[in-house]
């Protein structure tokens, strides 16, 4: 699985540079040790060469410089021309990227991508390029493939790692968050590549593998989904609230996928069968009968129901795992002892969960109805996140840019930003097999770069949300004012089953393979072939971010529902329901049922199998009313008070907790020095000074003092 994610930081027109990276690295060892191999040295002799590479990236040449980090490089892919197995790349990878931490090599690394980032010669030279190509920026993606490399590989925990390598590893995460390089955070450095290169100033840019870079600095030194449940939990505990009541990844891995909304076609199909189901039921007996129709509709069964018998050379994915995504998007069960298992009712998977509002707003409506009397309620982390709300709405709209560009579904237009920079080489291919190649790269390099702007921006929404609910909501609402709802819609307004079973890739082409065995003859059939995979795990994870954080930017929202309503959401998702894999089902059924009661009851009527899903899979609350139009909070006239009032809270959370001159003197910090107050000039008013005999006979004398406790 490791190296499923390293494959992705190259492109197939890279291939050559892994030979390249390999002379750079001999001629260098070669120049010092002779007649030995490095995976024949001692630790010191390793730790000596690699300290004598790291002096050498501080020479002035440029393509000195540019061999010397080649030849790191080489080491961070674990000098695989000494290793003739998978296995032995990715030992060595580790051993020699610990070694490169342990001497410095990331702080140089840094510094030099600085550099690089400031080339105003090299920005200016792309801007007058008519097609900018692979070795527009060689220096920078040597940079960026060791940099990638190290993150990757340290922020996986191994149990057989050395006791030192344990304590570098956290070292390193913490400095990988706080601002010591550049007096910023690695992950804002990067946002500032982003922003860069959307504006048109660095189009040479190598898109993918900063943002790939970005989403592992992350994900390393904030933590993935499983660190965000512990410390949600970790949170309610310190709050004296109460523990949850499941973990939402554990349930929805139990749950099964539902057969999609049958088409006019299937719906044909599924008649005639019924037809012939019916002649063969009369014949059965009466008692069969009575205990089938004394079955639970609900109960959750393994079986299939009669009205999925349609549906069963159907693809499904359901009992499959995620060997590529499975981290980020379903990790592996915790075992937990029989004692702590919640138990639901049969058929809904989800604990019924309650807002403090809805508890209002049902004992309010209550008390108005059979009492008649109302009465008021009765119910009884940071150097990142101030760093980046300085750049955020930049930051945001580049994202969207760039998934914009990326997104199947966009058409080529001579203004848009071109991502394929880092993708396209110098020469165009002249056969059919070559471009057929640089189709297969050019597809899979946008799926790498929908993948991870996805991630990207969901990891950062659940923080944020965890950390502070303002912070959430400041990101969020950027989001939706650079119309991230309707880009995502136009996202999955495509054949979303052919995007999810693509077979964008080349395997033989992939690291390590490439490099540890021979390759064979690449034809054109095998390249339309693809590989054996059914489907694509790459763009599963990506739909199902997506998704995630359309229901993240809705949730609670009626304005933006209404959005959902008025961008015709409801036939785009209800399309998306074909992929049987339940939790990308979940997440589109939770979108469907906020916007039902809007639809109209003809939608519900002919929706029935749909509103079904809603019913066993989503959870359900307090008086919830999500299948009739009733809902009086929804009124159209509030839509635009509801976001002007957010957004007027979220305001006057930045100015109290990040402006530096505050204006309103409420927010300004109390001084509680004993020193500096008693030294204070005070202008006492005239009224108190002809009483002040009086004032201190009255609060001073008169008072007894226990001078004893106030000692104490």
């Amino acid at each position: 699985m490791f190296f499923m994610y390293v494959s992705e930081l190259y492109s197939y027109t890279e291939g050559p540079e892994f030979a390249l990276n390999r002379k750079c690295f001999e001629v260098e060892f070669r120049a010092h040790v002779a007649d030995k191999k490095w995976t024949e040295l001692d630790a010191a002799q390793h730790r000596a060469h690699a300290m004598r590479l790291l002096d050498s990236l501080e020479v002035i040449a440029r393509e000195k410089r540019l061999k010397v980090a080649r030849a790191i490089l080489y080491m961070a892919q674990g000098t695989f021309a000494e290793c003739s197995s998978e296995a032995e790349v990715q030992h060595w990878m580790r051993y020699n990227i610990f070694l490169l931490l342990d001497v410095g090599t990331f702080s140089a690394l840094v510094e030099l991508l600085n550099m690089e980032i400031d080339n105003s010669a090299a920005c200016s030279s792309a801007v007058r390029k008519p097609a900018i190509s692979l070795a527009d920026s060689t220096d920078l993606r040597v940079l960026l493939n060791i940099m990638y490399l190290m993150v990757e590989t340290i922020q996986k925990d191994d149990p057989a790692d050395k006791p030192e390598w344990k304590i570098i590893r956290e070292t390193f995460r913490a400095e990988l968050g706080s601002p010591l390089f550049n007096n910023e955070p690695i992950s804002v450095m990067l946002f500032s590549m982003v922003t860069k290169f959307c504006s048109g100033h660095a189009p040479h840019f190598p898109m993918k593998k900063v943002l790939l870079l970005l989403w592992k600095s992350i994900l390393f030194t904030l933590g993935g989904f499983e660190q965000l449940q512990s410390i949600k939990v970790h949170k309610r505990e310190e709050l004296g609230l109460p523990p949850l009541p499941e973990d939402s990844i554990r349930v929805i891995r139990s749950m099964r996928a539902a057969s999609p909304p049958a088409s006019a076609s299937d719906l044909i199909e599924q008649q005639q069968k019924r037809a012939r189901r019916e002649h063969k039921v009369a014949l059965i007996k009466q008692d069969n009968l009575d205990a089938f129709n004394e079955k639970d509709p609900y109960k959750a069964d393994d079986s299939r129901e009669d009205e999925d018998d349609n549906d069963d050379n159907d693809n499904s994915i359901e009992a499959e795992t995620f060997p590529l995504e499975r981290d980020e998007v379903m990790p592996p069960p915790i075992p937990h002892p029989p004692s702590e298992r919640v138990s639901f009712p049969k058929g809904l998977p989800w604990a019924p969960k309650v807002r403090e509002k809805d508890i209002e707003n049902f004992l309010e409506s209550s008390r108005s109805k059979f009492i008649g009397y109302t009465l008021g309620s009765t119910s009884g982390a940071e150097c990142f996140v101030t760093d980046f709300m300085v750049c955020l709405s930049q930051c945001q709209i580049a994202l969207l840019k760039i998934l914009l560009a990326a997104a199947p579904t966009s058409k080529a237009k001579t203004d848009s930003i071109n991502i394929l920079a880092d993708v396209l080489p110098e020469e165009m291919p002249t056969t059919v097999l070559q471009s057929m190649k640089l189709g297969v790269d050019v597809n899979r390099h946008k799926e790498i770069i929908v993948k991870a702007i996805s991630a990207i921006l969901l990891l950062l929404l659940k923080h944020f949300k965890l950390n502070h609910i303002y912070q959430f909501e400041y990101m969020a609402q950027h989001l939706v004012f650079a119309n991230c709802i309707p880009l995502i819609l136009k996202f999955f307004n495509q054949n979303i089953m052919s995007y999810i079973t693509a077979k964008n890739s080349i395997s033989v082409l992939d690291f390590p393979y490439c490099v540890v065995h021979e390759l064979p003859e690449l034809t054109a059939e095998s390249l339309e072939a693809g590989d054996n995979n059914q489907f694509c795990w790459r763009n599963l994870f990506s739909c199902i971010n997506l998704l995630r954080i359309l229901n993240k930017l809705t949730k609670w929202k009626h304005s933006r529902t209404m959005m959902l309503v008025v961008f015709k959401s409801a036939p785009i998702l209800k399309r998306a329901l074909k992929v049987k894999q339940a939790m990308m089902q979940l997440y589109v059924l939770k979108l469907l049922k906020v916007q039902t009661k809007y639809l109209g009851r003809q939608w519900r009527k002919s929706n029935m199998k749909t509103m079904s899903a809603i019913y066993q899979k989503v959870r359900h609350r307090l008086n919830d009313d999500w299948a009739y139009g009733n809902d009086l909070d929804a009124r159209p006239w509030d839509f635009q008070a509801e976001e002007c009032a957010l957004r007027a809270n979220i305001e006057r959370f930045n100015s109290r907790r990040y402006e530096k001159s505050h204006t309103n003197p409420d927010f300004l910090p109390v001084d509680n020095c004993l020193q500096s107050v008693l030294g204070q000039r005070v202008d006492l008013p005239e009224d108190f000074q002809m009483n002040y005999d009086l004032w201190l006979e009255r609060e001073v004398f008169s008072k007894p003092i226990s001078w004893e406790e106030l000692l104490q």
